[in-house]
């Protein structure tokens, strides 16, 4: 066995976009690798076939991120496959088709626009969400001298930025503004495309019903500033009609599918606890009549995969109506589970192992998973009578090759709740050393640590250091009221994390107390700031993609103006002190620990100032910090960053911490 190196990350496998074929006798994924030469992410489409009980490598052009079944034989995916594509200034997407018993990807159909989900409605029509903006000109129908003077202005038109709403950009996407997701349906012999929803609606999901008739849309549509809550729609295809099902003024629909004869809907009117509740099922008649809540009052989870791992890439359905009922993943305590509901409102759970689902699909209760298991990085699964097997092996041999370390568990209680954390001991542990030790904060705050795979926590312990992490109040996985932190932030929470500090060098005297260290993204990364203002405990620390000022934050990100207000319970007119109170900022005159700052130029989600500030005043008082400011990234640095980004940024924490924390 050897040490797990800072690289062996870009060796990873990863996985994603898991679809049957419409008879079930075929899974195809997509298999996502990293290339560091080129630096990039080479993505190809495989099959796994239920018969051979084995899988194979479909395609090879290592860009199609995603993929549709045509039919049992043939799949559709959108790729680039030449130069003159690549350098063509139109909004286009291209789809190719392949069969997977053998042959070449050939061309299909082309569509001038950039399309974000595609179904197929029949051998001629097909249902498209693509991107929509006011400000392109389709020069598809232009010709000559006019195509060429519109390529020009769109081109001159990229040097700046007109703003009239909010949000007017959104992280990983840009500049947003008047921008939207709109549902198509295109004619592929006649090349026409016809809008079902208007200009100033963002489409969030669609789901088709089995005759292919009727189509349900979860849309908000907005203009100036975007509400929190959306709309329900039904969409008649052969009338051309479009109908508002919405049932209560302000809610918020996470899905919407058809069940048999009913519709069934996730979502909640954010009442109780803000924008972070979790949701509930609700089941309504065809004609929007007779809406009622099914799910129990005890059901208080989120609805959704929230554990933690940087070694994912790509994302896969969550929720899937097959048959009688509604399958859907939930966060329980530290671990994510896959559950189904019928119309009654019954729950079952049906997978039980811990660890995390991070996408499945299943047609006639046949359930294909990816999930991260025990220390197994991604692979697929079958569930078969609620037994899990595992089908592939892409990753195996970073548990059988090289030394890893596993979680142990402890908790604590608190005002009457637990609080879960782990501790990862160094490889190669000898009771009779010392060792430094880090602390990981998650992000979120609504999400969860777990028992996962975690490659920069491997990486740490595989370097000598202790890791320790947990799940303080604000965390997933117990109930709404556990995780409402709202305008609490930097209070209860501090509290846990620095009890749950405690608990650790008690109870592991090998760590040495004057060699820890604190690290953390997002939330984590405001955690992290709001640690070294308020306690000198810490020899260094790395604040990653944080938030400093939420006066700042409010007026500047693209959830500030509505995030902010629910979570601090407070806008700059409202209560400035508040803010100001909860912002680590204010207490930057106090902080001694020595902390690197890493940041991306283009994290719209905690901006670029919101790490520089932080960075200036403890420049200002004195204190020795680093910022580190990658070009080209987003809020994703740490999980989907271009592959030698992410090198170096684990590469600069870790050498911080060497710094400080090494003897």
């Amino acid at each position: 066995m050897e040490n797990l190196k800072l690289d062996d990350f870009t060796k990873y496998k990863f996985l994603s976009c898991i679809r049957f074929s419409p008879n079930g006798k075929n899974l195809g994924f997509i298999l996502h690798r990293m290339d560091t030469e080129e630096n990039k992410y080479l993505s190809n489409i495989y099959i796994y076939n239920e018969e051979k009980k084995s899988e194979f490598k479909l395609t090879s052009l290592d860009e199609e991120s995603s993929f549709i079944w045509k039919d049992n034989n043939t799949i559709l995916f959108p790729a680039i496959r030449n130069k003159k594509d690549k350098e063509r200034k139109d909004e286009f997407t291209t789809y190719y088709e392949i069969n997977i018993n053998g042959g070449e990807a050939n061309k299909s159909f082309e569509i001038p626009l950039k399309i974000n989900s595609l179904e197929i409605l029949d051998e001629n029509n097909l249902l498209i969400t693509a991107a929509f903006d006011p400000n392109l000109p389709n020069i598809k129908n232009l010709s000559g001298e006019e195509k060429e003077k519109a390529i020009k202005n769109m081109e001159e038109s990229r040097d700046y930025e007109v703003l009239d709403e909010i949000p007017f950009w959104s992280n990983g996407t840009g500049f947003t503004n008047k921008k939207r997701n709109r549902l198509y349906i295109y004619n592929l012999r006649d090349k026409i495309l016809t809008p079902i929803t208007d200009e100033f609606t963002e489409v969030e999901s669609f789901k088709l019903n089995k005759d292919k008739s009727k189509i349900l849309i979860v849309a908000s549509s907005y203009m100036d500033k975007m509400q929190l809550k959306s709309d329900l729609h039904l969409y008649n295809i052969k009338e051309d009609k479009l109908e508002k099902l919405t049932h209560e003024d302000v809610f918020s629909y996470f899905s919407a599918d058809f069940l048999e004869n009913k519709i069934i809907f996730t979502g909640h009117n954010m009442k109780s606890y803000g924008v972070n509740e979790n949701p509930n099922f609700y089941l309504m008649n065809l004609d929007g009549t007779n809406a009622h809540k099914i799910s129990k009052d005890d059901f208080d989870y989120s609805i959704w995969n929230s554990v933690g791992s940087d070694c994912r890439y790509g994302s896969s359905k969550s929720i899937i109506v097959d048959g009688e009922h509604l399958y859907f993943i939930t966060t329980e305590l530290n671990n994510s589970y896959i559950n189904r509901i019928n119309k009654n409102g019954d729950i079952e759970k049906l997978t039980t192992n811990n660890g995390s689902i991070d996408g499945f699909d299943v047609l006639n209760g046949n359930i294909k998973f990816i999930g991260l298991r025990g220390l197994r990085l991604q692979e697929l699964y079958s569930l078969e009578e609620k037994k899990e097997v595992q089908l592939t092996k892409f990753n195996e041999w970073v548990i059988n090759e090289k030394k890893l370390s596993t979680p142990e568990h402890l908790s604590f209680e608190v005002d009457g709740v637990t609080i879960d954390g782990w501790i990862m001991k160094p490889v190669d542990f000898d009771k009779n050393k010392k060792y430094p030790g880090i602390l990981d904060i998650h992000g979120g705050p609504k999400t969860v640590y777990g028992e996962v795979f975690y490659h920069e926590m491997q990486y740490w312990a595989n370097e000598g250091y202790t890791v320790f992490f947990c799940n303080p109040r604000g965390s997933d996985g117990k109930g709404n009221e556990f995780a409402d932190i709202r305008g609490k932030y930097g209070t209860i929470d501090y509290d846990d994390l620095m009890k749950f500090t405690d608990l650790i060098l008690e109870k592991y005297p090998f760590i040495d107390r004057e060699r820890i260290g604190v690290t953390g993204g997002s939330y984590g990364g405001f955690m992290t700031n709001w640690i070294i203002g308020h306690t000198k405990r810490f020899r260094a620390a790395a604040s990653q993609r944080s938030i400093s000022n939420w006066i700042s934050k409010f007026g500047t990100t693209d959830i500030g103006y509505y995030f902010v207000d629910d979570q601090q319970a407070a806008t700059p007119w409202s209560d400035v002190e508040k803010l100001w109170f909860h912002s680590p900022m204010k207490y930057a005159d106090k902080v001694v620990t020595p902390t690197l700052f890493i940041h991306s130029e283009e994290d719209y989600r905690c901006w670029l100032p919101e790490g520089i500030q932080m960075f200036t005043s403890l420049k200002y008082h004195g204190v020795d910090s680093r910022l580190i400011m990658f070009r080209g990234e987003n809020h994703e640095l740490s999980r989907s960053g271009k592959p030698n980004h992410r090198i170096k940024r684990l590469e600069e924490i870790t050498n911080w911490f060497n710094k400080y924390l090494k003897k």
